[in-house]
């Protein structure tokens, strides 16, 4: 799989696929939704601008098969610590969840901050999510034991639905 750097011309199209996946709906949404939980956008377009603006080494990585052709799956990496990168926002476009792409994703991103000198990748899930904890597991990934609090007053990832939800920390050696 390959993966290039998102330009500011793909952020309206990596906002619409992290939305269609976060938070579509039902059936259309995908396995990875996460709506039953937390309602409203996960992202923007404005909202990435300044992310990657406040953080200059964050790459957003993203896939297509062909370079004018629909967004497919995108990533964010950046690098957290010496040698640790963290993984986020991993989606796949939720038509093509059953087709191993984002096993192929996984593996690319990780490839990537490994040439970038990574030698383990962390990410956070939503303690809710068991499923997509379980398969992050069965690609290598470890529950660290650490939680983060889920940043109830910050709106730009949405509206909880629940009043217990937090973030669960994984890691992998690369």
């Amino acid at each position: 799989m390959i993966l290039t750097p998102a330009l500011e011309s793909d952020l309206d199209d990596v906002a619409a696929l992290v939305n269609s996946a976060y938070r579509g709906d039902g059936a259309k949404a995908g396995w990875t939704h996460e709506a039953d939980y937390i309602a409203g956008q996960r992202t923007d377009a404005a909202t990435l601008r300044a992310d990657l603006a406040a953080n200059p080494e964050a790459m957003l990585l993203i896939h297509r098969e062909v370079a004018d052709g629909p967004l497919l799956a995108c990533v964010w990496l950046e690098p957290a610590e010496a040698g640790v990168w963290y993984l986020g926002m991993l989606t796949v476009r939720p038509d093509l969840q059953d087709r191993r792409l984002g096993r192929e994703l996984l593996e690319a991103a990780e490839a990537y901050a490994a040439g970038q000198g990574a030698r383990r990748i962390r990410m956070t899930v939503v303690q809710v999510r068991d499923t997509l904890i379980a398969w992050y597991q069965r690609r290598g990934y470890a529950l660290t034991g650490e939680t983060r609090p889920f940043p109830y007053e910050d709106h730009r990832f949405g509206a909880p639905r629940r009043d217990d939800l937090a973030f669960v920390v994984l890691e992998k050696t690369l």
